[in-house]
């Protein structure tokens, strides 16, 4: 059996051991030792080997385990929603302030959307924890300086002096110290807004919103009118030596051609995958949502008007945009394209990774109730190129892992989305199928078999999971009793 080879890991972890496969090396022995066990028995490390300890995040594991009746879903639980903190964070300070590093798990490197993603769900716990506010507060910070350094990289080395991750140093484009990868994502300028703004309305603290931030943030506006390509191009560019397409930018690396009508391009996807229209419409309605909470922080805390006012009216004009070229017609009636390039061409498709077309209203980004109804079934069905449905669940996939290789954030998402219990149920029994073999959700798995799985750890989907039971016991404690 051949084994798939992960791109952005450069790594892969297939199955469990029973098919002959080794683990990688990258893979934390706390981790490796859970997946020897066909039980799902806690694979937290051990307390003194866990990276940061909030005790509003224990105090809320063992509240919300208490209420779920289902003793295999309440240790997943408990496994994955501080899964981030156990492994991933490295906290320090930077010029006398919190200075917060978040790796994505198996790579050490921080994504500016998943150290966003990632931190997320802790934010309403951060008001009654002063040590896990610093420790937010740290990574607001950090992505600041990280895109003051390049807001075309989506990557970061911890180490801001480390070499850049191995397979980027011969990329052609312009690396520079402290990037560990420079795909330029649309979706890495907003995620930094969310959680910024996010962190403000939990706790009402503006200590992190300082010279530095207000830069950066005046920064991505900026790089968001570049990348309107209204005068052309722009300075960013990117090539790659790969056998897969995906991997690196057409037109000598500056991507297919976009007529310039006011929507914002994107070099890749947040599965960091090449964009085949540079136009990436859910990312671009997540930027209208970004732009507008960033005009309310330059209003309110920052007190500049002109940042404001710009954040604003791009916001509008990006909006206009979609609503005239993002629209596609289809024999069940419209729905949003995943990509366009404004000259008419449309991408009819979804992608696990969030910004989806899915996860919009999750972002707070879907503007039209009823044309995100008909895109979401579109999406969850066969129509969607990359939806798959096996013997061992349904749901998304995309370009990153293949064909039937389903994502298990596809289905938090989905949980996270829907209205309907039994939607929910659906999907709280495949999720916790899929991760019967380690106790732990992972990035994809094979449609048919849910033991041939894609990175053992991945806190992003660990933590988005919890943040999905958190959420229930909140709003549908039925489901979990």
């Amino acid at each position: 059996m051949s084994v798939l080879w992960t791109r952005r890991a450069a790594i892969k972890t297939i199955g469990a051991a029973s098919m002959g496969l080794s683990f990688s090396a990258a893979t934390p022995a706390w981790a490796s030792a859970n997946m020897q066990d066909t039980e799902a028995n806690s694979g937290r490390p051990k307390p003194g080997a866990r990276k940061f300890k909030s005790v509003a995040v224990e105090d809320l594991i063992v509240e919300i385990s208490r209420k779920i009746a289902d003793p295999k879903l309440a240790l997943l639980f408990a496994n994955c929603f501080p899964n981030t903190l156990d492994t991933t964070v490295e906290p320090g300070s930077f010029e006398g302030k919190p200075d917060t590093a978040v790796v994505t798990g198996d790579i050490a490197a921080m994504w500016l959307r998943d150290s966003s993603a990632q931190v997320w769900p802790y934010l309403p716990l951060a008001k009654k924890d002063s040590a896990l506010r610093q420790l937010l507060e740290g990574v607001i910070r950090r992505q600041a300086r990280c895109l003051l350094i390049d807001p075309y990289a989506n990557a970061f080395m911890a180490d801001l002096s480390a070499p850049p991750l191995s397979w980027s140093t011969k990329d052609l484009t312009d690396l520079k110290p402290g990037v560990g990868e420079r795909k330029y994502e649309l979706d890495s300028l907003c995620y930094p807004i969310r959680l910024a703004h996010g962190y403000w309305k939990q706790t009402g603290d503006t200590a992190p919103f300082d010279a530095r931030w207000k830069q950066a943030m005046t920064l991505v506006v900026q790089t968001m009118r570049v990348q309107q390509r209204k005068h052309g191009d722009g300075p960013y560019h990117f090539q790659r030596t790969s056998d897969r397409s995906t991997e690196t930018l057409p037109a000598e690396g500056y991507g297919n051609p976009v007529n310039p009508v006011g929507l914002i391009a994107s070099g890749f996807r947040p599965s960091d995958d090449a964009c085949i229209f540079p136009f990436l419409v859910p990312s671009n309605l997540f930027a209208v949502t970004s732009l507008r909470q960033l005009a309310e922080m330059a209003k309110t805390i920052l007190h500049d008007d002109a940042l404001a006012n710009d954040a604003h009216s791009l916001a509008n004009e990006v909006e206009s945009a979609l609503q005239q070229y993002a629209i596609a017609k289809t024999s069940t009636g419209t729905i949003w394209a995943y990509e366009v390039d404004g000259f008419g061409s449309q991408l009819l498709m979804d992608d696990a990774n969030v910004p989806s077309l899915l996860g919009l209203p999750y972002l707070e980004s879907s503007p039209d109730a009823a044309l995100y109804a008909r895109t979401r079934d579109f999406v969850w069905s066969n129509r969607n190129p990359w939806f798959f449905r096996g013997s061992a669940g349904e749901g998304i996939g995309g370009p990153h892992e293949g064909k039937d290789m389903i994502w298990p954030m596809s289905q938090t998402v989905y949980a996270l989305t829907s209205n309907s219990n039994t939607e929910i149920g659906h999907a709280l029994a495949m999720l916790k199928a899929s991760a019967a073999a380690t106790g732990f959700i992972h990035e994809s798995y094979f449609k048919d078999d849910s033991s041939r799985f894609t990175r053992p750890w991945f806190a992003w989907a660990n933590t988005l999971f919890g943040e999905l039971i958190v959420k229930l016991a909140a709003t549908r404690p039925e489901l979990l009793r």
